[in-house]
């Protein structure tokens, strides 16, 4: 089983409790306005990964310890079939490894369209963050895009993990963005303020560094 994959990184440190693995599929169909992602669309601009490697290199960065793993993209319910083995190989591990890390996944999709179409992969997780995101709302909350976009834990695990984060103001733990520079390329991860991004890139240019393309702008190949 093979999945597109956008990228992975350890630790990640603003998209859920503790370090953690950082995990984006590549490949979106939902489109949000003003997503801030736009270079997860299109599925043919990710690496096809077995899944088997991938696992295998999660428990290789995971060593030291970690707290959870988090899923993102792009949209992981896009590939429900490699979404399964990914998940059923991350609970296989952790269970024949006697460790304590969660699950949490963002989705595009509304909640009620997951509980419908994808049950079975819900009881693979321990926390969800569901819904599209949305622009106009504020983000206010913690982890979150949007104020529209729930935590929702799915597991004793998650409810003992996140009933303290689920209404957090998004301020808590102060940082929202880490950098990472690989070569040439510069990642940016977590959740910016609205606005974020553009001043970035505006600075930068003052400073005589100018991207050559930016996730946030629209890709004319999508």
């Amino acid at each position: 089983m093979q999945l597109f994959l956008n990228k992975a990184h350890y630790p990640v440190t603003v998209l859920g409790p503790g370090r953690r693995i950082g995990i984006w599929f590549q490949g979106c169909s939902i489109h949000c306005p003003d997503c801030i992602s736009r270079d997860t669309w299109a599925f043919e601009r990710g690496q096809r990964m077995p899944v088997a490697a991938l696992l295998a290199w999660c428990r290789q960065v995971g060593q030291p310890g970690f707290d959870g793993i988090t899923l993102s993209g792009g949209e992981p319910f896009d590939q429900p079939k490699a979404l399964l083995a990914l998940l059923r190989g991350l609970q296989q591990w952790r269970q024949a490894a006697q460790l304590d890390f969660d699950l949490l996944c963002y989705s595009g999709y509304p909640l009620a369209h997951l509980q419908q179409k994808h049950a079975p992969l819900l009881r693979l997780l321990d926390a969800l963050i569901p819904e599209p995101y949305v622009d106009a709302q504020p983000m206010n909350w913690l982890w979150r895009g949007s104020d529209n976009q729930p935590l929702v834990p799915l597991s004793p695990r998650g409810e003992a993990r996140y009933a303290a984060f689920l209404a957090a103001p998004a301020d808590q733990f102060g940082q929202r963005l880490q950098v990472s520079v690989q070569g040439q390329r510069v990642w940016y991860i977590g959740l910016p303020q609205r606005g974020d991004m553009a001043r970035l890139e505006a600075e930068c240019r003052e400073r005589g560094l100018q991207f050559a393309a930016t996730s946030w702008q629209p890709d004319p190949r999508t």
